[in-house]
């Protein structure tokens, strides 16, 4: 059985991702991928190597039918009657910025790095 040293120095890139005319989805697809660092040599699930990424002109980014109007965010929490629906129309109007961190969040998985990978993501209008 072979180990892995923990202790790596990792190097972090930065990359650059307009917005513009690409579909929520798949953009936040890219997005989770280059968190991650699954593109890399050396990736490996126990080590956070993921870079940092930018995104710009996020206010111009492309909804597919009629997604924007119809589709619906739930949150609850945890009491009855505690729970809060926002329309996806509303959360672009007030933050665009917080559609692709909402759905970049679903993408990563569940564990400890999650937090420290949406902290690299950075917004530019």
């Amino acid at each position: 059985m072979t180990k892995t040293n923990v202790n790596i120095k990792v190097e972090r890139k930065h990359h650059q991702i307009d917005a513009t005319d690409q579909v929520v989805g798949r953009l936040a697809t890219k997005i989770a991928g280059l968190l991650t660092g699954k593109g890399k040599i050396n990736y490996s699930p126990q080590i956070d190597n993921g870079d940092f990424v930018l995104v710009a002109n996020v206010d111009k980014m492309l909804f597919k039918g009629k997604k924007l109007m119809q589709k619906k965010l739930y949150s609850h929490s945890g009491y009855p009657g505690g729970l809060k629906i926002k329309k996806l129309s509303k959360l672009y109007q007030d933050n665009p910025a917080d559609v692709i961190r909402k759905t970049v969040t679903k993408m990563l998985p569940k564990n400890k790095f999650r937090d420290k990978r949406l902290k690299r993501i950075l917004f530019k209008k």
